[in-house]
């Protein structure tokens, strides 16, 4: 059923019109497919790089260029050629230019793993256009590529494939006569898996579909006529990976989510590293779990430790940084923080009681001594008589009215005896005396 070829190679387009997901690069008239019209009025002959994640497509985009524009195609891998190879390359394509007319693309693979040297060698033939380069990166081209070569290339970024995008490329592969040629059956929680396990990762998915095909055809499962059905099971067995019940926009997401903020709330760091872990199995977005992190440092924790929140912003920014799946750990990180140390949700209950009162209209005039005095006419109206500047006080408060008149008295922070907010509480015991409040 799978052949002698991998199934992500037997499905690679022969045509731009097939490629799954890039769309923003596939616009009439944008470069790739400008390069890849032979019809094109103007023959375009400019080097691209093309920057992404695995399995969205590089390698499929240059060779649906070089089919479709006629031109002659030349494939090199930097993990395996060297400059010996590059200037070979050139050479020939600088002998068929100019004997037969033809131009060369040269497409190369993880360019990032060439050294100055070799990249040094690619210059002349782009240069003097012997060659149209189009290479392929997963690291940042501004720091692995010379800039030379970027001067003279244009910088194409491609983005993760989308679900739908994995989706439309599992079933084509299970009816292409290229692919499994319907051959086998997919159930519908089998095709979810094979999206979510891909992540994005076009030859991820198609390489857990043809493993998971060949689980499903093995004989003793089969009677005779039967059409093998791919089922979920089978899924988990092909990539010796353990499914999880995980949608990512349906109630195990929320569910999930949900667990893992109480159990930091709840100060069980066992259940909420297990709950993280799920949700980093399951690919959820790892922006989505930092930011609930950082509201759950707020909410939970607040003054009882104000360094909670900064762990959970510096985890936000490191995610946002590194990527996966190195960025799991600065949210494990945060996580065991916030989970272990002290919690009050003090701050979170006064802005909430301020904001009920404010809406209730419980708001009144500002007192008058705290106005402000600096417009024409103000000190005429009484605007900021009256007011005491802390400053002028060794203990830096003096016994004032700050709230309206409405309001005077009503209480909105109530610190709780844990952690840092003990101290807190105890501070603000002596402000209230000085301020007059009892």
């Amino acid at each position: 059923m799978s052949g002698q070829t991998p199934l992500a190679v037997r499905m690679r387009p022969v045509s731009l019109d097939e490629v799954a997901g890039q769309q923003h690069l596939l616009r009439p008239g944008s470069p790739i497919v400008t390069l890849a019209d032979p019809s094109a009025k103007t023959a375009s002959s400019v080097s691209m790089i093309l920057w992404g994640p695995p399995g969205t497509g590089k390698t499929t985009l240059a060779q649906a260029i070089a089919r479709s524009s006629g031109r002659r195609f030349v494939e090199l891998s930097a993990i395996t050629a060297g400059v010996k190879d590059v200037r070979e390359v050139m050479q020939e394509a600088l002998t068929q230019r100019d004997l037969y007319g033809q131009s060369t693309i040269l497409f190369l693979d993880e360019i990032h793993r060439f050294t100055k040297a070799q990249q040094d060698a690619l210059l002349p033939g782009v240069e003097n256009g012997w060659v149209i380069l189009i290479a392929a990166t997963t690291e940042n081209p501004s720091f692995s590529v010379i800039s030379p070569l970027l001067s003279r290339s244009l910088l194409l970024t491609l983005q993760p494939l989308t679900d739908d995008d994995i989706g439309l490329l599992i079933d084509r592969a299970v009816a292409d006569p290229r692919g499994l040629n319907g051959g086998v059956a997919l159930d519908d929680a089998a095709r979810a898996a094979l999206v979510r396990l891909a992540s994005g990762d076009a030859r991820r998915a198609l390489t857990g579909l043809e493993a998971a095909a060949a689980v499903a055809a093995a004989p003793d499962r089969l009677t005779e006529d039967e059409t093998p059905l791919v089922t979920d099971d089978d899924v988990a067995q092909a990539v010796d990976r353990a499914l999880l019940r995980y949608d990512r926009q349906g109630d195990e997401h929320y569910d999930v989510i949900s667990a893992f903020i109480k159990s930091i709330r709840g100060s069980d760091v066992d259940a909420a590293v297990h709950y993280l872990a799920r949700m980093i199995e399951a690919g959820e977005d790892p922006r989505f779990i930092a930011r609930r992190l950082v509201i759950s440092a707020a909410e939970d924790i607040g003054l009882a430790d104000p360094q909670a929140l900064v762990i959970a912003t510096a985890a936000a920014d490191a995610v946002a940084f590194i990527g996966m799946p190195e960025g799991r750990i600065p949210l494990a990180e945060a996580t065991v923080y916030l989970a272990t140390t002290a919690k009050s949700n003090a701050a979170y209950l006064a802005i909430d009681a301020a904001i009920a009162d404010v809406r209730a209209g419980g708001f009144g005039r500002v007192p008058v001594h705290l106005r402000d005095a600096h417009y024409p006419g103000a000190k005429r109206l009484g605007h900021g008589k009256g007011y005491r500047y802390p400053h002028d006080s060794d203990a830096g408060i003096v016994p004032q009215q700050y709230l309206p008149d409405e309001l005077r008295g009503r209480r909105y922070y109530q610190p709780k005896a844990l952690g840092g907010e003990r101290e807190v509480q105890a501070r603000l015991e002596r402000i209230r005396r000085i301020l007059g409040e009892r």
